[in-house]
């Protein structure tokens, strides 16, 4: 049996296949190398994965773990193998990112770009079952355009600013159970403030018909792909993407539940939208059949 697993911030989408085609998927909170030590990941392993799927292990063992993982750069990747080792002992351990994981699961063999926009948000040119380039995040503070994370973040920082309406500010504060200080004690002093932020981003969704609100969403989406995916089609030496048919796939919660809008802004700048998936693992099952094996 194999291990399949994609991590975000907020949760991680655990997949066990086995060689006779069945699979199993469960979910864990997120895991994140950059926040959290290789104890803190192990335990979250032990203490919620296994439970879930501990009883299904009688059938074989687990010989391949395949985790993509935000937050799992070079230099974070050991971090994230030992936690992983300290629970599957005799497996084989692929810790990556998920933006590979992204990618493989919507693309498969196939060249194109693909893009994440959950949580956080990446992207990169992907070719031959690897990435080709990939322009940086680098995270909610400085970049993650798209994210719900930076939505969130826009959302209240335009609400707070008088920038969308007295009306809307009063139903956001009444919904959310929130004061000014509320908020600037979750950002500033509470861990995972970018989780907090992505989970107020569902304000846009609940009033995307209002034009205040498509507006910013179409105007936080238009950020990352002309800050992001435009840049892939110059690097491949096709500035013109109206001749160009290289798909541009998404996954994430914020492509999916937007995808109206998302559609608008790529007509817009003339690219081929491609597949929009909440998460990549139905394409991840697929890519990895190959490593299916028999055990007991």
């Amino acid at each position: 049996m194999i291990l399949i697993a994609d991590s975000g911030s907020t949760k991680v989408h655990w997949c066990l296949m086995a060689a006779n085609g069945q699979s199993t998927e469960v979910m864990t909170d997120g895991i994140n190398p950059f926040f959290q030590t290789s104890d803190a990941m192990r335990n979250s392993i032990s203490n919620q994965l296994l439970p879930q799927i501990g009883h299904l292990l009688w059938a074989g063992k687990v010989t391949h773990v395949f985790f993509y993982g935000a937050g799992c750069t070079p230099e974070k990747i050991p971090f994230v193998e030992k936690a992983i080792r300290g629970v599957f002992k005799s497996a084989e351990i692929f810790v990556t990112t998920d933006m590979l994981g992204a990618a493989r699961g919507l693309l498969g063999d196939q060249k194109g770009v693909a893009c994440i926009l959950g949580t956080g948000s990446g992207s990169c040119l992907y070719e031959g079952g690897q990435i080709k380039w990939a322009v940086p995040s680098l995270g909610y503070i400085l970049g993650d355009e798209g994210s719900a994370a930076v939505m969130g973040k826009r959302l209240v920082g335009d609400l707070l600013k008088n920038q969308l309406g007295e009306d809307l500010k009063q139903e956001f504060l009444e919904i959310n159970h929130l004061t000014m200080a509320d908020i600037i004690e979750h950002v500033y002093r509470q861990p995972f403030p970018n989780r907090w932020l992505a989970g107020l981003a569902r304000f846009c969704s609940d009033h995307i018909d209002d034009q205040r609100i498509h507006d910013l969403v179409y105007d936080h989406l238009q950020q990352f792909v002309r800050r992001n995916v435009q840049q892939y089609y110059e690097v491949d030496g096709m500035e013109n993407p109206e001749t160009c048919q290289m798909p541009v796939g998404f996954v994430g919660s914020v492509a999916y539940y937007y995808r109206p809008v998302l559609q608008e802004v790529m007509d817009d700048y003339g690219f081929t939208l491609g597949k929009i998936m909440q998460d990549p693992i139905e394409g991840l099952k697929l890519y990895h059949q190959k490593d299916v094996v028999p055990t007991m």
